[in-house]
């Protein structure tokens, strides 16, 4: 196998791998501040993301004030309860678990999407969804460049969009899509903590990846395994 003249040194290499696979959804915080610094090294890695047709969608609001900190809390929870009656049998089981931690966690920062319209239609006009997964990379960013500063962050997405932005005061073109809890953590979970609580497993690539098509369905409807891409011989 041909090896690329432009990879990375073999350390650097693994510590790209590390942060990747040791990035965790954190719910617990530390009340601790944020190093301005940090903070900042944290949001211009996020603002460095790729964006269909360079159309940079993300918006980012830092939450400083305690008072409106807490309404967004409130949100949250009322979000929370409306999910856990959704869920039916598994409601309970659901309120158990620990979904935020907006009041603990050091930043508290709520990242919103720009709809392009019809003027961004670079990469996006048969997929205007691609303004999500555009601020997704940015969230990505961050999260990763947290991991690696010793940061914990946390994706927080129970809360009613419109009730949201209507509080930060959002333009028409603009909707919240994530609450992140940023901050100093005891300890990272060993795994993601969905897993660890038992309330669902993660599945191996193997199910989720096939090659040129879309794998034949078994006689019970579910798809067949999806072949892995094998090493050349």
């Amino acid at each position: 196998m041909t090896e690329s003249k432009h990879h990375y040194d073999e350390r650097s290499i693994e510590t790209v791998y590390r942060v990747i696979y040791e990035r965790r959804d954190m719910r617990h915080f530390l009340p601790a501040p944020v190093d301005p610094a940090t903070l900042r090294r944290l949001l211009d890695a996020a603002h460095a993301a790729p964006s269909v047709g360079l159309s940079q969608p993300w918006r980012i609001v830092r939450i400083t004030r305690t008072e409106l900190r807490g309404r967004i809390y409130d949100l949250v929870q009322q979000e929370r309860e409306r999910t856990a009656e959704a869920l039916d049998e598994r409601g309970a089981e659901f309120l158990r678990l620990k979904v935020e931690g907006v009041k603990e966690c050091g930043e508290l920062l709520v990242v919103g999407v720009r709809d392009g319209g019809a003027k961004e239609i670079f990469g996006r006009r048969t997929l205007p969804e691609t303004d999500v997964a555009s601020t997704a990379c940015a969230i990505q960013n961050l999260w990763l460049a947290a991991r690696a500063e010793g940061l914990g962050l946390g994706w927080v997405s129970l809360f009613d969009p419109r009730a949201l932005a209507e509080l930060l005061g959002f333009p028409g073109d603009v909707r919240p899509i994530a609450v992140l809890c940023l901050g100093h953590v005891e300890q990272f979970y060993p795994a993601p903590m969905l897993a660890l609580e038992r309330w669902r497993q993660p599945r191996p690539l193997s199910e989720l990846m096939c090659e040129n098509h879309w794998p034949a369905q078994t006689p019970d409807g579910a798809n067949g395994e999806a072949p892995m891409p094998r090493e050349p011989v």
